[in-house]
């Protein structure tokens, strides 16, 4: 007997009550297995954000400098790590909610620091960050280049003694990255690929070619091709350059009929080294060539070892910002690379090579923020003595295996005739320098010294272009404090105003000045923390030379932390000892971020707690900390995008 439509109605309804029910005791159980942290975020932290935080920290909120109103499911709170980690420290430290507005209760803060910890801090289990491709930046791409062809692009500069210019056709051409996530110029995953950039491509592909071709370029063209007969460029010719520059392109094995389909479209056409040239570009041209771990096989959603290729691109990228060479790739073929004596020697050995300056030339640069001493003054061979000077002290470090720690108290110094008036009697140390004639100013190599006799110096902070590129207390605070201790402040207030002038009469320092401008107890939070490391510097000219009257400077200071030290000696031998978990920490987040191109994540915290635990127990030099870098989970392990079958 057929059904009414009310009960066929009716037996709809019950089903939809029991889908609903079920579907409610499924996230009831989920809530109550699996994420109690997510929980508490929905019935604690959430209307804590709501009433505090999202009058002003909302998505298309101009001002809000953070979004804490969009997150919500566990992934999206994951992803929002960094906001709510400064949020929470902002809280903590009473510097949010601002004066004006509603504070929480002790008990109200307590509770948000409790649940981030237990969601970012204390049950957080290590995993590799996901498998991202990601372009070349412009120096990897103008040393790969250089490396695939044996010659580098030159742009036609005429140099003087006394000036400096970019040579690289390359670095000429294409647009300067802008620093990622990571703060590093490598950490191109969210850097799009533009018109301008591939414009770019094209000519500098074409003359990279075109000079392969060339007859001042006949040895390299011979290495890829074989010998070229006076007949000239044949079809053997054509087929080994191929098979050659094919898998050295894009840095791993190419299937057969890729590389057989190639050669076969050369024979076919009228004129050989056109139709050779044509494919050399197209290889160019091509995604495989112009990012990072496109190419490797990945298994969507799972936690996967990296290959032996993509493990000797990311080697050989850390260390040398350059393409792997043809030992790396020869065992990463033979499947020995991943091999820890092996993966341990070839380590050694790239560090061993002058292309491991990079670390100094380009890591160094961007952590901390060499470039800036170019402004200092517009006498280019003095600003080039004082930018290399840390840079010749950081490939120290790496090259002779120092500790970590000497980044920051050393004996060891890097000068030459025209940063010697900084270091009073150790400047005899240098061999004798005479001035070619007709020269009035040039460019002068770096020497090796000991600290003997020359005072208030020693280590990264206390370097004249350092010093010189930092001027004022607060700007040298504020370095210190980012690039050596690894804490970010926000940006100051708007309306922060200026440090007043003495009134008619009035002898006040400006440190004396400057404790009545900082008087705000939102201001005094962070200045806390920056004052003490920029006054103690006060002892350098804003040139960054020792003053001589030091009786009337005060450089005293506390740390939050509550000590004390009278100068930056003091300050020096604090950062090696109570406060050296903290430099270390530092060098390990700044290293493995260069090294994986990528902002550290919550989930990575683990990594960097054992290789900072690591270092400490075993004063750890910088190499022992690449190699941890280059065992590291992060490095060796991915996570490729997409839902597993």
């Amino acid at each position: 007997m057929p059904e009414s439509s009310n009960l066929r109605q009716a037996r709809s309804g019950r089903l939809r009550v029991f889908i609903v029910a079920g579907m409610l005791l499924l996230l009831f159980s989920a809530a109550s297995k699996g994420d109690d942290s997510l929980a508490d975020f929905t019935l604690h932290v959430r209307p804590f954000l709501a009433k505090y935080c999202f009058q002003c920290h909302s998505e298309g909120d101009p001002s809000a400098s953070i979004d804490l109103k969009s997150p919500q499911s566990s992934d999206e709170i994951d992803a929002a790590y960094e906001s709510f980690r400064n949020a929470v420290r902002a809280i903590t430290e009473q510097r949010m909610p601002p004066e004006d507005e509603a504070k929480p209760s002790p008990e109200e803060r307590a509770a948000i620091e409790k649940w981030y910890k237990a969601r970012f801090v204390d049950n957080v289990v290590a995993r590799p960050g996901p498998h991202r491709p990601r372009r070349l930046s412009a120096r990897e791409y103008r040393n790969t280049l250089r490396t695939l062809f044996g010659f580098d692009l030159l742009a036609n500069v005429a140099l003087a003694e006394d000036t400096v210019a970019e040579t690289s056709l390359v670095l000429k051409l294409l647009p300067t990255d802008p620093p990622g996530p990571s703060r590093y110029r490598n950490d191109t995953y969210s850097n799009p690929l533009s018109s301008v950039a591939w414009d770019s491509y094209s000519q500098l592909a074409d003359s990279a070619i075109e000079e392969l071709f060339s007859t001042k370029r006949k040895a390299n063209l011979e290495l890829l091709s074989g010998k070229v007969e006076e007949a000239g460029f044949s079809i053997s010719n054509a087929e080994r350059l191929l098979r050659e520059f094919y898998p050295r392109a894009l840095r791993r094995p190419v299937a057969e009929d890729q590389v057989r389909a190639a050669i076969e479209r050369v024979k076919m056409a009228s004129d050989l080294v056109d139709a050779t040239r044509f494919e050399l570009k197209a290889l160019l041209m091509s995604p495989g060539f112009l990012y990072r771990g496109l190419l490797m096989e990945t298994q969507p959603g799972k936690t996967q070892a990296v290959d032996d290729f993509e493990l000797a691109e990311r080697l050989s990228y850390f260390l040398w910002a350059d393409m792997p060479d043809r030992e790396l790739s020869n065992l990463a073929a033979s499947g020995q690379l991943k091999q820890s004596e092996t993966l341990r020697q070839q380590t050694e050995r790239m560090l061993n090579s002058p292309k491991a300056t990079n670390l100094a030339e380009d890591w160094a640069v961007q952590w901390l923020l060499l470039d800036n001493i170019v402004e200092v003054s517009t006498d280019v061979p003095f600003v080039v003595a004082l930018k290399s000077q840390p840079i010749d002290f950081i490939h120290y470090l790496i090259s002779e295996d120092r500790p970590i720690l000497e980044l920051v108290d050393s004996k060891v110094e890097f000068i030459n005739v025209l940063t010697a008036r900084y270091y009073d009697k150790d400047r005899k140390q240098l061999a004798p320098y005479s001035r070619p004639k007709g020269i009035e100013n040039e460019i002068v190599p770096n020497q090796k010294i000991q600290l003997i006799e020359t005072s208030g110096r020693g280590g990264i902070l206390t370097m004249p272009g350092l010093l010189a590129m930092n001027r004022g207390p607060i700007i040298r605070g504020t370095w210190i404090l980012e690039r050596i201790l690894g804490e970010f402040l926000p940006d100051p207030p708007a309306n922060v105003g200026q440090v007043r002038a003495n009134k008619e009469g009035e002898t006040l320092t400006f440190r004396q000045r400057f404790e009545q401008h900082r008087a705000q107890s939102t201001c005094a939070i962070c200045h806390d923390k920056i004052d003490p490391l920029g006054f103690v510097l006060e002892s350098y000219d804003p040139n960054g030379a020792l003053m001589q009257n030091l009786g009337s400077i005060d450089t005293s200071g506390n740390l939050p932390s509550g000590e004390a030290f009278a100068n930056v000696d003091e300050l020096k031998r604090i950062f090696v000892s109570s406060q050296s978990e903290t430099v270390v920490r530092n060098v390990v987040v700044q290293l493995l971020s260069y090294a994986l191109c990528r902002k550290l994540e919550f989930y990575d915290q683990p990594v960097v707690d054992e290789i900072t635990q690591l270092m400490l127990k075993s004063q750890g030099t910088y190499r022992q900390l690449i190699h941890a870098i280059v065992n590291s989970l992060p490095f060796r392990e991915t996570v490729a995008a997409g839902v597993s079958q």
